[in-house]
């Protein structure tokens, strides 16, 4: 299990968010600076022990309304190769030095365990604790077999949202995911929404009609309230 250490970083989280939230596609901003707190999100654990991997919710005030944004985030101890474009920036860690930080979505580490997740061998931990799993966070893919070994990632960042092509050694998670797929056979990709702009939906009934997968999770309001949205979404899979 991945350690969450109460140490300082420098510069934080925020800090280099607030700078490389307006280079986004998605980023509603409304000209200013963005002024940002962590408002939610979860935790995932990289088998191997070596990535941070967190699903980090902020709230922006800085424009007409309060906006809150899905950023996920991966943590390395050294730099990702080929991934120059995704670099967040860099932390000095109190615990662990320097710590290049990724854009999560481009980080095929993360999409591993994404897929771990939505196909029901990998559980959501606490975004502050250590070793304490997230019952909050739910969700999964309708009808998949085992995934199998991740393979490759394809990203495409858009105003809506980052699109995420995600290739496996078998067609379990994407072939069995629906009947008239027409992904089949080993590789054929799983199309996976992560949304960046959060909103808040109530959980729908288990035979309610939405997306062939999900992972849902809650956030802070600038009110004091809560609210629950999704994090993620399954579109579907595609062709190869």
């Amino acid at each position: 299990m991945a350690v969450v250490h109460r140490t300082t970083m420098t510069p934080t989280k925020l800090e280099l968010l607030a700078s490389w939230l307006p280079t986004r596609p998605w980023y509603r901003g409304g000209g200013s600076a963005p002024e940002l707190s962590r408002t939610g999100g979860f935790r995932l654990d990289d088998p191997r022990g070596e990535v941070g991997i967190e699903f980090m919710a902020v709230t922006d005030a800085s424009g007409d309304r309060p906006r809150t944004y899905h950023v996920p985030l991966t943590y390395r101890g050294e730099p990702l190769a080929g991934a120059d474009e995704a670099l967040v920036g860099t932390s000095e860690h109190g615990v662990l030095g320097r710590r290049w930080i990724y854009d999560g979505a481009h980080d095929p580490v993360l999409a591993a365990q994404l897929l771990a997740l939505l196909t029901g061998t990998a559980e959501p931990q606490a975004q502050s604790l250590s070793d304490t799993p997230d019952p909050s966070v739910t969700g999964g893919l309708a009808g998949a077999g085992p995934a199998g070994a991740f393979t490759s990632l394809t990203v495409t960042d858009g105003p809506d949202g980052t699109d995420l092509l995600v290739r496996t050694t078998g067609g379990g998670a994407a072939a069995d995911a629906t009947a008239d797929s027409t992904a089949d056979g080993p590789g054929a990709p799983l199309a996976i929404r992560v949304n960046r702009t959060l909103l808040a939906v109530p959980d729908a009934p288990a035979d309610a009609p939405g997306p062939l997968g999900h992972v849902t999770a809650g956030w802070s309001l600038p009110d004091g309230s809560t609210a629950r949205g999704r994090y993620v979404v399954v579109t579907g899979p595609a062709p190869a």
